[in-house]
């Protein structure tokens, strides 16, 4: 049995078909949805995944401002930009790149933005409405990982899904929207992570494992069950000497051995990735339409 590949970026590129005619009918009202980023510093992932947020904005037309603060921005600096995006009407989305050089300021930078602008979803206030099933930003990668599962045909509902990994991010919250009693979720859910003692006891009970761990090779194939769904959510460098760049990216799964093995799997990159941006540009044009009293 060879699985079948999940393909985030053919999913990604409905969406974005899909927002895009959304977009044009919010230009014809006279709004242009915006987005607004900071990057502070210079590392070249951060630098690599803004650009490619910024490129798909504009492919379906949303205007994107981008300021760029040097590492050694003080915690004022960086505020006053929020603060200033904040204020900006022609900004309907607010995107602090993480991780901030400085990552104590994180929680202070991410609670400066407003509410109704945080289309990354990481806002204590989107959480706290994520986690009671009301209506808000969902977080992009696991709001991302949901809309994958349903687009290529897989539901959760009544299923048994391990999530591995508990980051504030992706783990925690994916957890909790699979198991949220609605088309998306309705699962029962396991949260396993690295302090886990034996983690595969779990995932090869388990009819849907994500993986989250942020370390290659955290699920091998021994630790799925036969015919199981695998969503790989990693993006590790391991060097590769054969590489032209002389690394090669690599998920958190053993995907040669389990694509052997289950029924489905995500690819890394090419997999969750491009969801992720997907659901960013997604919560942008939602943010937009709000603004301009569109239902």
């Amino acid at each position: 049995m060879s699985a079948r590949i999940l393909d985030g970026k053919a999913v990604a590129r409905e969406i974005r078909e899909e927002l895009r005619g959304d977009v044009e009918k919010l230009t014809q009202q006279g709004v242009t949805p915006g987005l607004g980023v900071l990057l502070v510093g210079d590392d070249p992932a951060s630098r690599s995944y803004v650009t490619a947020k910024e490129k798909a904005c504009a492919e379906i037309g949303i205007y994107s401002e981008e300021v760029r603060l040097p590492a050694t921005a003080s915690r004022q600096e960086i505020l006053d930009v929020v603060e200033g995006f904040n204020r900006e009407p022609r900004i309907h989305g607010i995107l602090v790149q993480l991780p901030l050089p400085d990552a104590a300021m994180e929680e202070e930078v991410i609670a400066a933005i407003l509410p109704e602008k945080d289309v990354d979803g990481f806002h204590p206030s989107s959480i706290g409405k994520m986690m009671l099933g009301l209506p808000t930003f969902l977080p992009c990668t696991p709001h991302g990982i949901l809309h994958l599962l349903k687009r290529s045909g897989i539901s959760a509902r009544g299923k048994h899904v391990v999530v591995v990994g508990r980051s504030n991010i992706v783990g925690r919250p994916l957890a909790n929207l699979l198991s949220l009693k609605n088309e998306l979720g309705n699962a029962t859910v396991t949260l396993c992570h690295t302090g886990t003692p034996d983690i595969g006891a779990f995932t090869r009970q388990a009819d849907i494992v994500v993986a989250a761990a942020g370390r290659p090779n955290t699920v091998t194939a021994e630790m799925v069950a036969e015919g199981a769904v695998v969503i790989d959510v990693g993006v590790n460098r391991v060097e590769d000497p054969t590489a032209p760049r002389g690394y090669r990216l690599v998920g958190d799964v053993d995907f040669n051995a389990l694509r052997e093995k289950v029924s489905a799997i995500t690819p890394v990159p090419g997999g969750v990735g491009p969801m992720t941006i997907a659901m960013l540009l997604y919560n942008t044009v939602r943010s937009a339409e709000k603004h301009a009293g569109v239902q």
